[in-house]
């Protein structure tokens, strides 16, 4: 039976000897990847606000102005331009050929009310040149839920916009051993709004998003077996999902929230490869050989999974089409580990090295297998990639400030940097769809 140790993440070796995964130093190797849409012309907007507002209600718009800038800024779509001065109502067209002759595009008004515990977000947006108003819209929530509007509201700015879809309101859920033990937590997309999920007082990690982002998955060793156990946000229930003899990994859940592929090892037999039926709880077993088998994802159309095998001799990622059950390698490498599928479909992330004196970096292989990316270089060792469900940054766990820390970049491994500064360890981040 696979012993109860402190590990940085279930990486493959784990699987193998429960031992720790080694890493050193090695010398840059990298393809360059086209980052499409990150890297395009910016889209000039004004930031700003009516004049007239309640005194109470100043604070409150300046507070969501900048989280809806800091949101835009983020996304790489835009350059912001705030302005000091407010608009007066009656002269909303002026301003806007104002702003239009300076070189803004566009124009965004943002302003609150408050109403005892509910607060009131209106926002316009307006397209310069033509004076023409593109919408105007209201977000409620409660006082307390301010920066979820705020999120909201610019992501359906981005959407308008750019008819591509914003992340402000998506979040991060991880494992930290701040408390001694290892427990799920989530957070923002930003880092905000830490909230900590589990109280097992073990090791927990693993944790998966259902498509819905209604429920997270996860891996727990709370009654001494790891098992696997589903978070039910709404609900804000914890239950048992899988709970055979031996491991019980979870790798994924299927678009359609259907299934989950996990590994499992049955009584402490060879691990495999089996998804599970969440509606009628079937379980099917898809791997059946002598080698050990995890790290189990879906493919956004859920017809693949790619899975990491060490069949080849060293761990590898492949590929498997679940109607069929054909299997092809698409790594050679010293090490490769925790796949995860791009949203598009056509790049599967993973964590790996070339030889063993190398650290472990993020990697990027295309669905064939012809193309390999580094996006991760001589910066500590940098581990469970996961897409954020536009497909244009990922985040990562990695080493390189001392301590495991939750990171995020660009998907072709520019402007890396910190997501959340939280006391402890993280590992297992995945981003919510």
């Amino acid at each position: 039976m696979i012993k109860k140790i402190i590990i940085p993440l279930i990486c493959f070796s784990f699987l193998i000897s429960g031992s720790l995964c080694v890493l050193h130093a090695e010398s840059d190797v990298y393809i360059g990847l086209n980052s499409a849409d990150i890297k395009n012309e910016k889209l000039n907007i004004v930031l700003t606000s009516f004049k007239g507002e309640k005194k109470a209600s100043r604070q409150t718009t300046k507070e969501v102005s900048e989280i809806v800038r800091a949101d835009l800024l983020f996304s790489r779509y835009f350059e912001i331009n705030d302005s000091s001065k407010k608009i007066k109502r009656s002269k909303t067209m002026e301003m806007l050929e104002k702003f239009n002759s300076l070189g803004a595009g566009y124009t965004l008004v943002v302003f609150t009310e408050s109403q005892q515990k509910e607060l009131f977000v209106y926002a316009y947006l307006y397209e310069n040149t033509n004076k023409k108003t593109i919408f105007a819209r209201r977000y409620k929530s409660m006082l307390n839920s301010i920066r979820k509007s705020s999120h909201m509201l610019a992501d359906d700015v981005l959407k308008t916009l750019t008819g591509k879809r914003g992340i402000a309101t998506t979040r991060v859920v991880f494992a930290n051993d701040f408390t001694g033990n290892k427990e799920i937590y989530i957070v923002d997309y930003d880092g905000k709004n830490l909230t900590r999920l589990t109280s097992d007082k073990n090791i927990a990690l693993l944790p998966r998003w259902s498509y819905d982002s209604r429920k997270i998955y996860y891996t727990t060793y709370k009654y001494g077996n790891p098992d696997i156990f589903v978070v039910d946000l709404v609900r804000k229930k914890i239950a048992p999902v899988s709970m055979f003899s031996g491991l019980n990994l979870i790798g994924g859940v299927s678009s359609d929230d259907k299934n989950i592929v996990m590994t499992l090892s049955k009584g402490g037999g060879n691990t495999d490869i089996y998804t599970l039926n969440l509606e009628n709880k079937n379980v099917k077993r898809l791997t059946s050989d002598y080698y050990v088998n995890g790290s189990p994802s879906f493919s956004p159309d859920g017809k693949f999974i790619t899975y990491v095998s060490n069949r080849a001799g060293n761990p590898q990622i492949f590929i498997m089409e679940l109607e069929t059950g054909t299997t092809r390698k698409l790594t050679s490498m010293n090490w490769a580990d925790s796949p995860q599928w791009s949203p598009t479909g056509e790049w599967i992330v993973f964590a790996g090295r070339y030889n063993k004196l190398h650290p472990i970096d993020i990697f990027l292989v295309d669905i064939t297998g012809t193309r390999v990316v580094r996006l991760t270089s001589d910066e500590g060792s940098n581990e469970d990639p996961t897409w954020s469900p536009d497909g244009r940054f990922i985040s990562f766990s990695t080493t390189r400030n001392g301590k495991r820390q939750l990171f995020v970049m660009d998907a072709d491994g520019s402007a890396p940097h910190i997501i959340a500064d939280l006391n402890g360890n993280t590992y297992t981040p995945n981003w919510s769809h």
